[in-house]
C-alpha cells in the first residue's frame, strides 16, 4: 500500500509572449510584486508555431522564458495561474490580450504547465485550471508527449529549461531536508528512467 507523501517543491516556471517586446518590463514587473526575485530569464525566442493568437494579438509574436528565486508548493500552480490571468487581463486592450503568460513548475523528472482548457490528457487541479504534463525527463534529456505543444518540443526552448532543471536540483542539493527527501525517493524507485 502506498503511503500519501508531501509532495517536493517545485521551480516556477514562467513563459510569456507578446508582440510589443516593450511591454515586457510593466508585465514582468507585475510577476516580481506577486512572485518574487528573477533567477532566471531566457534569450527571446520567436513564437512562430502557430498562427492561433495572431487575430488577438497580432503578430510576428515573441517568447521569454522566466524563473523565480526559492521553490513553491505544487499545489500552488491553480492560484498562480489565476493570478497570471487576471495580470493578462490588465494589460488587455479592447478585450484583447496584448501578452499571454504561460505558469508551470519544474520538477526533476517533469515539466507541467497550467492552463484553463481541459483535454483528455489534463488533471484538474482546481479553480477552473488543469495540469497539463508537457515534458517527461527520461535518459538524460527532456522528452516530448503526443500531446507536447510544438514550441515546447524545439531544442532552444528546451535547452533553456535544461538549464532551469539543473537550477532546481542544485537548490534541492543544497536544502539537507528536501536533499534528503530527494534521496529517499530515488532509492525507492527502480523504474526505468527514474533518475
Amino acid at each position: 500500500m502506498s503511503q500519501p507523501v508531501l509532495p517536493r517543491p517545485a521551480k516556477l516556471v514562467i513563459s510569456l509572449f507578446l508582440s510589443e517586446k516593450d511591454l515586457i518590463k510593466p508585465v514582468v514587473e507585475d510577476l516580481r510584486s506577486f512572485f518574487g526575485s528573477l533567477d532566471q530569464v531566457s534569450a527571446w525566442f520567436p513564437f512562430d508555431f502557430t498562427s492561433y493568437y495572431a487575430p488577438e494579438m497580432g503578430e510576428p509574436l515573441f517568447r521569454r522564458v522566466m524563473t523565480f528565486k526559492g521553490l513553491i508548493r505544487q499545489s500552488t500552480l491553480a492560484s498562480i495561474k489565476r493570478r497570471t490571468n487576471a495580470i493578462e487581463t490588465t494589460y488587455a486592450r479592447a478585450g484583447r490580450r496584448c501578452v499571454n503568460i504561460d505558469p508551470g513548475y519544474m520538477l526533476a523528472e517533469r515539466f507541467v504547465l497550467a492552463t484553463g482548457k481541459n483535454f483528455t490528457h489534463r488533471i484538474y487541479i482546481g479553480g477552473g485550471i488543469y495540469a497539463d504534463l508537457t515534458l517527461i525527463y527520461q535518459k538524460g534529456a527532456f522528452q516530448t508527449l503526443p500531446w507536447t505543444y510544438p514550441d515546447y518540443a524545439d531544442r532552444q526552448l528546451q535547452a533553456f529549461l535544461i538549464t532551469v532543471r539543473n537550477r532546481y536540483l542544485m537548490e534541492v542539493k543544497n536544502d539537507p531536508q528536501l536533499a534528503a527527501k530527494e534521496g529517499n525517493t530515488r532509492k525507492g524507485d527502480t523504474r526505468k528512467g527514474s533518475k
